[in-house]
């Protein structure tokens, strides 16, 4: 009877307790989609605009996948990936992500898969944005896109690690293929981009104690200018400049130009005749030189010139004849 009893008992606290049960649905953690103004990583103004941003909270920190606009040929979208790691996340079921540094090895593997096709080439210069260190590989497809892969680790130093404090950490790639920007294009969204995220606590702190002030400020003998060089390089005169040397410069004689006439369009030019004009038979024998005016030394002189041509009358035996000495 009491087995009975106890039994019966509890089935009526199971229903009773079915009933007040408030029936509410329990979705599973896992990625979601959050408002572009809540990206953890900001492009820089003027940049690829944010299409999406997909959150996923793990149990030591965040990771966000940020979609951004994309115009190129080469398969694959544009995108800034971040994470944070270091901090207690607010869903520790979900499990933790890899705590790894960056090495060459993985680094060869993300900018195979990042624009597929595509040859590309680790730079091996040594690049450094507001944030620290970066490095980055880029390459050209055969449509003539221009592809970049950069990737960069947020980290202080292990000596600010030895205090207890500044152990969080940001991982950061970015992946941009554009049909008509250059590779120095690209590679300025390296420079600008800004990390809006935080941790909460000093402990996670991935940026480290913060740098001392300059040892110039406040110090005699150590100038300051407003931009670099731009003083020390070229000083400003004082004073009036001198006046430009007066360069004295040989007097050119004009020349007088004739009146001729103007040929036809399209006709050929006449040649200008040569020597004194010729009369035709007939025609008075005409002189340029007048009697009345000139002195007999400019009539000598228009002689011997040749103004007067004798009559054919006068050529041969005929020339000694008392009519032709005239």
């Amino acid at each position: 009877m009491r087995l009975r009893k106890t039994i019966s008992l509890m089935a009526v606290a199971g229903v009773m307790a079915g009933c007040t049960s408030a029936g509410g649905v329990h979705q599973p953690s896992g990625p979601e989609t959050v408002a572009p103004e809540k990206a953890l990583v900001l492009p820089p103004p003027g940049g690829p605009s944010i299409v999406s941003v997909v959150e996923r909270k793990r149990g030591n920190g965040v990771e966000q996948t940020i979609s951004l606009f994309t115009s190129s040929a080469v398969p694959g979208q544009n995108f800034l990936k971040v994470q944070f790691l270091g901090a207690s996340g607010a869903n520790p079921g979900t499990g933790n992500t890899g705590f790894s540094m960056i090495n060459e090895s993985g680094i060869t593997r993300e900018v195979a898969r990042s624009a597929p096709g595509v040859p590309m080439a680790t730079s091996a210069t040594f690049l450094q944005n507001a944030y620290g260190p970066f490095g980055y590989a880029a390459g050209r497809s055969r449509a003539g896109d221009t592809c970049i892969y950069a990737w960069q680790q947020i980290r202080s130093s292990a000596a600010a690690n030895t205090q207890a404090r500044n152990f969080g950490m940001i991982q950061l790639r970015l992946r941009l293929c554009d049909a008509s920007a250059t590779e120095r294009q690209l590679l300025g969204i390296v420079y600008g981009y800004t990390v809006s995220g935080t941790f909460d606590g000093e402990i996670w702190n991935p940026y480290g104690n913060p740098p001392p002030a300059d040892g110039a400020l406040g110090r005699s003998g150590a100038p300051i200018y407003p931009d670099e060089g731009g003083y020390r390089a070229s000083p400003m005169p004082i004073g009036y400049e001198p006046a430009p040397a007066i360069v004295s410069r040989p007097r050119a004689t004009p020349v007088r130009k004739t009146q001729t006439s103007q040929p036809a369009q399209g006709a050929a030019p006449m040649p200008a005749p040569i020597g004194p004009r010729v009369p035709l038979p007939g025609e008075a024998p005409q002189t340029s030189a007048k009697p009345d005016a000139a002195p007999a030394a400019n009539q000598q002189s228009a002689r011997a010139i040749g103004v007067t041509v004798p009559s054919p009358d006068c050529i041969g035996d005929a020339a000694m004849t008392a009519a032709c000495r005239k």
